[in-house]
């Protein structure tokens, strides 16, 4: 079966958040290169997406020079760089026609946020009738905070809140929501065969 890696929102706008010193997986940028190896050696497509909001004037905005790939990430020529808008990887994107085109029936999705865009592009893949595999030890998040938390809060504060669900619970979660229904959870151990 023709397999792709996705590679979604890997970039330096996370770096520059308060919350991302509390992210589940500082070691992203490796997890993400064994697999994009493993890929490249098996002759599946990489696929890279950035996130962006243009003229938002966060740093998910291009203006402000943050929507790159992490440093230590390097696509090869012909592995398109796509940027999204949407929380998926598909809606504002070509990366559908692109995974078409080449015959993909099969996806590997890792990269940031685990509940979040990684989420979101694994169930959006699955109802587009592709076989999912969710490399959950290379996405990474970051604790949520409760729907009623202050928005005036140092983050620092918010992590300290019993009702903020940490990284494990995340992980967790997304593990129980997808399996079985959206993607087979992986490791990169798995995914690499190391």
């Amino acid at each position: 079966m023709i397999s792709a890696l996705v590679v979604i929102d890997v970039q330096n706008s996370f770096l520059q958040l308060p919350d991302w010193r509390h992210t589940s997986r500082p070691d992203i940028v490796p997890q993400v290169n064994r697999l994009a190896e493993a890929a490249r050696q098996a002759g599946d497509a990489v696929v890279w997406v950035l996130g962006s909001r243009p003229g938002s004037g966060t740093v998910f905005d291009p203006a402000r020079g943050f929507v790159q790939l992490m440093d230590g990430l390097e696509p090869l020529p012909d592995e398109p760089v796509l940027t999204k808008s949407a929380h998926n990887a598909f809606t504002t994107t070509n990366l559908h026609q692109f995974l078409t085109r080449r015959g993909v029936r099969r996806l590997t999705v890792c990269g940031i946020r685990t509940e979040q865009c990684c989420e979101t592009t694994a169930r959006l893949a699955s109802d587009l009738g592709f076989e999912v595999d969710f490399a959950i030890d290379a996405t990474a998040t970051t604790p949520l905070p409760h729907r009623d938390a202050p928005g005036d809060v140092p983050f620092d504060e918010l992590v300290r809140d019993p009702r903020t669900l940490g990284v494990d619970e995340i992980l967790t979660r997304t593990e129980y929501a997808l399996s079985g229904r959206f993607a087979t959870i992986r490791t990169v151990d798995e995914l690499t065969g190391n």
